[in-house]
């Protein structure tokens, strides 16, 4: 796990308290593209799956923005690329 990818699932963790937490770095699927690097090695492009008690009762877009809210600061730093995928606990989720 590289360092962004720690500090995200850090981050997500302390504030969710996630019954279950996936950051999945997918720079190598962006080799060479707009935000990436030429070779994909990086941590530019992430994937966030997260199940927490804190989503009840709130929609696909308050649960983004919540995330996008705690991810600021690695956003702020130069993050290019982040694909959430919230739930709430109970709720079928494709992962």
């Amino acid at each position: 796990m590289g360092p962004i990818e720690k500090r995200i699932n850090d981050i997500l963790s302390e504030a969710l308290l996630p019954e279950r937490i996936e950051v999945i770095n997918e720079s190598h699927m962006h080799a060479g593209h707009a935000g990436g690097t030429p070779d994909g090695s990086g941590e530019t492009h992430m994937r966030v799956r997260v199940i927490s008690a804190k989503f009840e009762g709130i929609g696909r877009l308050q649960r983004h923005r919540m995330i996008n809210d705690l991810l600021k600061p690695v956003l702020d730093e130069g993050l290019h690329a982040l694909a959430l995928e919230p739930a709430a606990v109970g709720e079928k989720v494709r992962w």
